[in-house]
């Protein structure tokens, strides 16, 4: 099947919109952290949103491979403008997430192993993969930011300042930083992915 005329070829230029487009809403939450006072809040968001952006770069690049450039391709898709508070924004980047790994990747891939593009079907599920974890890490900071509990842990936990890395193995990290008088919002955060990667190590 020729490219152009398949249904995989628009599911490609969805997904760079998508892929596009969800890389500058996490930009705009991670702003919002940044001028409330969520440093390290907003760097974990910054990495997200990179992420969203290198998937959209991959998305362009299929349809240059094998198309050569492209004027204009048009096809009808909603794209949400969700604003908000930072809760709202990451309580939506989780639900979006989720539908993307469960929902529209798989179903996209699995129209263009049908088509015949497997290297496309296999970049549909290797980015599904990695939007799952997005979702699981969208969802740990949108309970945590609700409950108020980034900073907080039933258990004494290593709390590490990332400006001047001083550490303490407490329930709850310092309103300001002992040592270099650092907000809270500059205490690293324990994402689950780094937590396992900690623990991982530790059995090493």
């Amino acid at each position: 099947m020729e490219f152009q005329k398949s249904e995989t070829y628009l599911n490609v230029a969805r997904s760079f919109a998508g892929e596009a487009q969800a890389g500058l809403r996490y930009q705009f939450i991670a702003d919002q952290c940044t001028a409330q006072g969520y440093a390290e809040l907003a760097k974990e968001i910054r990495i997200l949103a990179k992420n969203e952006t290198f998937h959209a770069k991959q998305f362009f690049q299929v349809i240059n491979d094998k198309c050569g450039p492209v004027p204009n391709i048009t096809f009808e898709a909603g794209y949400p403008f969700e604003g908000g508070t930072i809760e709202q924004g990451l309580l939506f980047a989780t639900e979006a997430e989720r539908d993307e790994f469960q929902s529209i990747y798989p179903s996209f891939a699995k129209i263009a192993e049908k088509e015949g593009f497997r290297d496309v079907s296999a970049l549909f599920r290797m980015v599904a993969e990695v939007e799952s974890q997005h979702a699981v890490i969208f969802e740990y900071l949108h309970r945590n930011f609700k409950e108020g509990t980034l900073y907080r842990s039933p258990h004494p936990m290593q709390w590490r300042c990332a400006n001047c890395g001083h550490m303490a193995t407490i329930p709850e990290a310092w309103n300001i930083c002992p040592l270099c008088k650092s907000s809270q919002g500059y205490v690293e955060l324990h994402l689950p992915f780094k937590e396992n990667q900690k623990d991982e190590k530790q059995q090493k």
